[in-house]
Parts: C-alpha cells; structure tokens; sequence
C-alpha cells in the first residue's frame, strides 16, 4: 500500500491518509478483508506521527470503510462497499449542487454551467 503525503497540500496530513486509502478500498485496490498495516507501521514508512495514522483510522473505521479487531488489526470492512459507493455519490451530488447554486446567483446560464462543468470534465483543456 503506497501513500503519499503532502506538505504542501492545505489538508491535514490525516484527511489525505484517509482519502487515499477510502480511494484504494472504492477503487477495489484494497479487497475485503485486506489487512492494513499496523498504526505504527504506517506512521514510521510515512514519518508520521501514530497519532495521525490513528485518527485516520478511526475516521475510516466510522465511516464503515475498515473494520479493527483487537490484536490483530485492521482490516478492509465486507459487504459495504456499494453503500460506501453511494454515499459517495450523493457527497458528489451535493457538491455540484453548491456549485450550480453559487453559479445561478452569479446569473449564470444552464448552458454556462454546463460547460464550466464540460471543461472540469475534460481537465481545463
């Protein structure tokens, strides 16, 4: 499991260890029941501190993404993955939402949206 963490990104060191493992669980990179590694193991090949790998996990262990067994450790959550798909969308839903609603009260037209959504689509280019 390769991460890669930014010091340069404006999000918390945590938020990018949870997003990019969420990423790899979503993108069936890590199956069900995969194991992860240790907290510490994955602080030490991060030169993090445990505490942040810790926080990650328990963010992902309640979002329903890995299950953790005294012990033994953690591991890729079964059975869930198309719930966990979903929420995803609707997350995605919710955002594009926001953003028709901040380009309408700009006056923006359906059309003007649609392509300022187009060009995202197709990288900027």
């Amino acid at each position: 499991m390769e991460l890669i963490i930014s010091n340069a990104s404006s999000k918390p060191i945590y938020e990018q260890i949870t997003s990019q493992i969420k990423a790899m669980i979503l993108s069936g990179e890590l199956a069900e029941g995969a194991q992860l590694p240790s907290i510490r193991a994955l602080a030490n090949s991060l030169r993090v501190s445990a505490i942040t790998t810790k926080r990650a996990y328990a963010d992902l262990e309640a979002e329903g993404f890995i299950e953790t067994v005294q012990g033994k450790g953690s591991f890729v959550a079964g059975g869930n993955t198309e719930l966990i798909r979903e929420e995803q969308l609707r997350h995605v839903e919710e955002l594009m939402g926001q953003a028709i609603d901040a380009g309408r009260t700009m006056g923006l037209s359906a059309e003007e949206l649609a392509e300022m959504f187009s060009l995202q689509l197709d990288g900027g280019e």
